[in-house]
């Protein structure tokens, strides 16, 4: 199980309460939700429940690059053209503005799950980036200290996104993670280390 950010919350929740069901986890730029951890700084959080400066698709797709911009990795700028295209398609695809909000309140609403760390029994790995703005590397340093066993990668000059130029690194890492998975553990999941 590979989840990030909103994903890496629900994905404590499927370990802590189905370990039978997961070979290993690599939790990407996520927390625990413990109250004590540092928030994203209002300049953030005002972009985030900032909405779009007009109606259409223009508008939207200029308010999610500049969410983007504002939440991603100061040390891998995105290329400018590529993230306009994400957020075209993006709002091409669904484009549900309530949904943003929703996000939001499920995470507030789902409160601190470090209690239910210490039940995570599959090999962890921590991915977050040492400048996320959204989710400050606090965080993942958490989720370390209360994950039995978890690994880290701490990256510097990312933020809260996956950089296209990382992205072999983070698959030699989840595959580095997954093949900590004890062969008993992987068949019981369906999953046979290669």
């Amino acid at each position: 199980v590979c989840c990030a950010s909103m994903g890496g919350m629900i994905a404590q929740h499927l370990a802590a309460s189905a370990p039978q069901r997961v070979a290993s986890l690599t939790l990407m730029m996520t927390t625990s939700g413990a109250r004590s951890l540092p928030r994203p700084s209002w300049a953030v959080q005002r972009t985030l429940l900032s909405r779009p400066q007009g109606p259409g698709q223009e508008a939207a797709v200029e308010w999610i690059v500049h969410i983007l911009r504002t939440i991603g990795s100061p040390g891998y700028p995105a290329d400018a053209d590529a993230l306009r295209e994400r957020a075209l398609e993006s709002v091409q695809r669904a484009w549900h503005p309530a949904g943003s909000m929703r996000q939001l309140l499920a995470i507030v609403a789902d409160g601190d799950r470090t209690p239910l760390l210490a039940r995570v029994t599959a090999p962890t790995r921590i991915v977050h980036g040492l400048a996320d703005p959204l989710v400050p590397v606090a965080c993942g340093r958490q989720l370390v200290q209360n994950i039995p066993g978890a690994q880290t990668d701490f990256i510097p000059g990312m933020g809260h996104d996956l950089p296209d130029v990382l992205l072999g690194h983070f698959a030699t890492g989840i595959a580095e993670n997954a093949a900590r998975a004890s062969p008993w553990r992987s068949t019981l999941v369906g999953f046979a280390p290669q």
